[in-house]
This record gives C-alpha cells, sequence and structure tokens, in this order.
C-alpha cells in the first residue's frame, strides 16, 4: 500500500502516523516528491482500511497496491486448493453435484438420489431451509427434510449438500456433509464469521449484484475464521440484457482462477431459470475451467414445490454429464 500525503505534511505528523501504523504492524518508509510525499507500507496491508486512512490529516489517497483478501489470494498461497469431501477431490477432480432445489419427501429423495447417481453425480444437493422472495411460496420442510437428504445421502453413498441461513441451524445440520452459503447470504458476515469457526466445507455463492472483489472478501471472512474448506460458486449476476433469470458470468470463472487457489464451481440452473438453458451455460462453464456444476434434477419438474421450470429430468442430467465428459477429453 502507499500513502500520498499532502507536500507541506510536518514531519511531526508523519512520524506519529508511521507509529500508528506499527501498532497494526505495518511498517513504511518517507518519499519526498516534487508535488507530494509517498509513505511505501508493508507488512499486514491488508487490515488497513483504506476509507479510514484518506480520512485522517494530510493524507490525500491510499493506493493498495495487493489485494484485502489475503487468505483467499493465490499470491499468498499459489498451489490451488482442493477441498476432500467423502471420496470427492473438488479442486482436483471435476465434481458434479445435482439434486433438487428442494427436499419434498422421503419417495423423491430415495428417487432422485439414486437417479443423479446413476447421471455420474459425485454429491448430492436438497434444500431444507428456503429463503424465498415471496413468503406466500414453499419455505422448504426444514428439520424432516434433513433427516430425508441425509438418509437418502447415506442409502446411496453421496456426500450431501444443503444451505444453511442462519448460525442457529450449525447443531441442526451436522450431518450433512458440506453447508451451501446462498446468494441472499452471500454477505451475512455473522453468518460468515460463525462459518469460520465451524469445521465443515463451505459452499459460497456469488451475490446477485456482487463483484468478484465482494465475493472474494466474503471467503476471506471464512478463512480468517480457520476455516480453510472453502468452494466458490458462480450463480449468475443480475442484468437487463439477457432473457434468462440471471447473466452467467463464465468471465469470472478464468478470472476467479488466476486471483484465489480456491475450488471455482458453476450453478447453471440459478443463471438460467429455464431448463432448456441450462445444458449450454454448464457447458460453457466447463469450456471455461470451472471445477465442477451444481445443478437442479427433479423426478417431475412440472410438481416440484420449488423452482421446477429451471430443473432437469434425469435423463437430461445424464445427457450433461456425458457431453461435459466428452468437453473437457477433447480441452484436456
Amino acid at each position: 500500500m502507499i500513502l500520498i500525503l499532502q507536500k507541506n505534511t510536518p514531519e511531526p505528523a508523519i512520524r506519529q502516523l508511521l507509529a500508528q501504523l506499527s501498532l497494526q504492524n505495518v511498517k513504511g518508509g518517507c518519499v519526498a516528491g516534487d508535488n507530494a510525499i509517498l509513505l511505501p507500507l508493508v507488512g499486514e496491508t491488508w487490515r488497513l482500511d483504506p476509507s479510514a486512512l484518506q480520512a485522517l490529516p494530510f493524507v490525500m489517497e491510499a493506493r493498495r497496491l495487493t489485494p484485502a483478501y489475503r487468505l483467499a489470494g493465490r499470491a499468498a498461497h499459489p498451489e490451488n486448493t482442493v477441498v476432500t469431501v467423502g471420496d470427492v477431490s473438488i479442486g482436483a477432480d471435476f465434481c458434479l453435484i445435482a439434486g433438487p432445489c428442494a427436499v419434498e419427501s422421503a419417495y423423491q429423495m430415495d428417487t432422485l438420489s439414486r437417479a443423479v447417481k446413476d447421471a455420474g453425480a459425485q454429491l448430492l444437493r436438497g434444500g431444507v431451509f428456503k429463503p424465498r422472495t415471496s413468503p406466500y411460496t414453499f419455505q422448504g420442510m426444514g428439520e424432516p427434510g434433513v433427516d430425508l437428504l441425509v438418509q437418502a445421502g447415506r442409502s446411496t453413498g453421496l456426500p450431501t449438500v444443503t444451505e444453511i441461513s442462519d448460525a442457529s441451524q450449525v447443531e441442526l445440520l451436522s450431518g450433512v456433509d458440506v453447508w451451501q452459503v446462498g446468494a441472499r447470504n452471500m454477505q451475512n458476515f455473522a453468518l460468515l464469521k460463525a462459518l469460520g469457526q465451524a469445521r465443515k466445507p463451505i459452499l459460497l455463492k456469488r451475490g446477485a449484484a456482487a463483484t468478484v472483489e465482494e465475493l472474494l472478501l466474503a471467503a476471506e471472512y471464512i478463512l480468517s475464521g480457520g476455516n480453510e474448506q472453502v468452494i466458490l460458486c458462480e450463480r449468475g449476476i443480475r442484468s437487463g440484457l439477457t432473457a434468462a433469470r440471471a447473466a452467467l458470468d463464465v468471465s469470472s470463472i478464468p478470472v476467479l482462477k488466476r486471483l484465489t487457489h480456491l475450488p471455482v464451481i458453476v450453478d447453471p440452473s440459478h443463471a438460467a431459470g429455464r431448463a432448456d438453458l441450462v445444458e449450454p451455460l454448464a457447458l460453457a462453464a466447463v469450456a471455461a475451467g470451472a471445477d465442477g456444476l451444481l445443478v437442479e434434477v427433479h423426478d417431475r419438474p412440472a410438481t416440484a414445490l420449488s423452482d421446477g421450470a429451471q430443473a432437469l429430468t434425469p435423463a437430461q442430467l445424464t445427457q450433461l454429464a456425458e457431453k461435459t465428459a466428452r468437453l473437457r477429453a477433447a480441452l484436456a
């Protein structure tokens, strides 16, 4: 980081500023220029708030040279992180996660868990707590749904994934293998801090209006708490220029792969909002280098209690898995 001070800044003020920064494990020098004084800073500069520094007397500008997401950034962690879930190594091997948007019944979960496994999925997803835009839509089964999801996963040997929407659900969801933070909760900082204390893989979705940097800073909250098992998920951003529910930001995949060591998967279902768009978006994500896909599947989409329009049938998932394998082989 570099601080740019006014040319007439008194020397005692500079010494006092450097002394304050040293208390935060930051050291600096002083370079006098023709029009300003530069203070190059080294140390734990990721902890500094540029806007707070710019509010100090004599400070004209604070410029970051390294990102604030130090733990999520690739500079401090050049090797790819691999998140192991059961026998699945997310970040090393391509991962297909599939299942219904919402757990609805024991029969549904038994049927779908076997179908998605046969199609090639390595993890089973299913929502039990459903934060919805409207209070009148299906909110999920809650605690009974947790038992159905866990049982379906155990009977088929598939690790399970479900959304956690509140820190109070930690104990209830202890039997689920991966906790998903939904797009609405990407900046629920109290929840992110609680998940940083957990020793459970976290699948962190990008918010519908969040920048890549904001996604990485959200991951930083979890990492800074000591939980290194974070998986990032691109699920589309809000745009008025697409006929789909959201605009899948395919460009974010290579950008994230360059900036961070964390695995990056893609949810084409929520970006599409329509089943017929899921496959082309999924294949685009694979071509861009995604480490996996998170796909919604239902045995009877027309009767689904949540997001049936974007759910693939088991046969469509099988077709997508086959095309994905052929595409990855062609790109290898």
